[in-house]
């Protein structure tokens, strides 16, 4: 039987799943609007469609990876949107990270046409999902989640069920709650060792496998190394969207989150001091200009 599935934004993150997708042995069909994007997904053997239509046309199952709101919106009601197709028992997955709230109104928007949506995240960076080290926090109908399991696994490491449409939202957003947070604890023990006398070479060769150690300091740690940050899996601009949605959130359940709040001002200042495009390893230069260190602009000058 052919393995055959849609991927909607192929950007860093659509990108890479759709690359190790084809990789496992997928017929993948893509839709995106940028023309890189395209190239390099075609260059690996993808099948371009259209519009997001012709993608529900072609296929059972569909991956969204997508930029924000206003695209999600155009992707699941639009005039080319996945309902407008005569497809009926499409599954869609919406892997991006995004407001809950926009995520239920796709999800009924497509329930009107005969079409699911399932809530299913992931956990992980663009240099992780290049390489397929990716977590998926799948949510919706259980019988949904085991019929697209053969996907997720196809382009991810793990895959959790974590229960009823919009946990995996809930679950993202502690998820990249704690990625800010250490990303950031990361770039100030850098800017403090540096203080110190020590080598950011050493400091990272030392403390990576240490007690003290996280996932953002391993994955993040060589970056701030080298102080550059042009290497982009995922950049401030973008960050500042997360840190939006999951403030948002936490609001509206009347959690109080100081330390995420501490830590989102490095993000902030990284945005506005010309870091908006470099990847979030970018705090580190922000960490270390405060302390009075100057490594350069984060892209290899001055």
């Amino acid at each position: 039987m052919e393995k055959v599935v849609g991927v909607v934004g192929l950007g860093i993150m659509g990108g890479s799943m759709a690359k190790n997708l084809l990789a496992a042995g997928f017929r993948v069909v893509g839709f995106d609007v940028a023309e890189a994007a395209k190239k390099a997904f075609t260059d690996r053997g993808g099948e371009l469609a259209s519009s997001p239509k012709e993608v529900a046309d072609k296929v059972d199952i569909v991956i969204l990876s997508l930029p924000s709101v206003a695209v999600l919106d155009e992707v699941t009601s639009g005039q080319n949107g996945l309902p407008s197709s005569s497809k009926k028992g499409l599954i869609a997955l919406e892997m991006s990270t995004m407001p809950l709230d926009a995520k239920t109104r796709a999800h009924d928007a497509l329930k009107a046409k005969g079409q699911t949506l399932m809530d299913c995240p992931v956990s992980g960076t663009g240099a992780q999902a290049a390489v397929k080290d990716l977590v998926v926090f799948g949510s919706g109908a259980e019988a949904d989640y085991k019929k697209v399991m053969h996907v997720l696994e196809g382009m991810s490491r793990r895959q959790v069920y974590v229960g009823p449409f919009g946990n995996g939202s809930k679950i993202k957003f502690l998820a990249n709650h704690l990625v800010t947070i250490h990303n950031v604890a990361a770039a100030e023990a850098f800017a403090y060792g540096q203080k110190a006398g020590l080598d950011p070479k050493l400091i990272y060769d030392v403390l990576q496998d240490s007690a003290g150690s996280s996932r953002m300091f391993q994955i993040r740690g060589p970056q701030m190394v080298a102080a550059r940050y042009d290497n982009v899996t995922a950049t401030n601009k973008t960050h500042l969207k997360d840190l939006s949605i999951i403030n948002g959130y936490a609001q509206e359940v009347h959690c109080p989150v100081p330390l995420f709040a501490a830590a989102a001002q490095y993000y902030y200042a990284a945005y506005e001091q010309g870091a908006a495009d470099l990847d979030t390893a970018a705090v580190c230069m922000i960490a270390e200009r405060l302390a009075g260190i100057n490594r350069g602009d984060g892209r290899g000058g001055k």
